[in-house]
């Protein structure tokens, strides 16, 4: 049996939670799994492992980390 990784994401395509499930488990467990959830790929070229508040796209059927502003330490005079 091999691992299968599904993000679960919300109406703006934000992750909101990652699960390790086999796909036939998740389908047949509707009550457990609510909402939409999409296969993630842990060790596969081109595509990116989701993680929580990454954004899902359809067209590439592909995750995008999320933007962080950077943070500029001040500067001591």
């Amino acid at each position: 049996m091999v691992a299968q990784y599904f993000a679960q994401i919300d109406d703006n395509n934000i992750v909101t939670n990652v699960k390790v499930v086999q796909q036939e488990f998740l389908e047949a467990n509707p009550e457990r799994y609510t909402g939409v959830w999409v296969e993630t790929f842990f060790d596969t070229a081109g595509k990116t492992y989701a993680g929580i508040d990454f954004i899902y796209d359809y067209e590439t059927q592909n995750f995008t980390p999320p933007y962080v502003e950077p943070v500029v330490p001040p500067i001591e005079l």
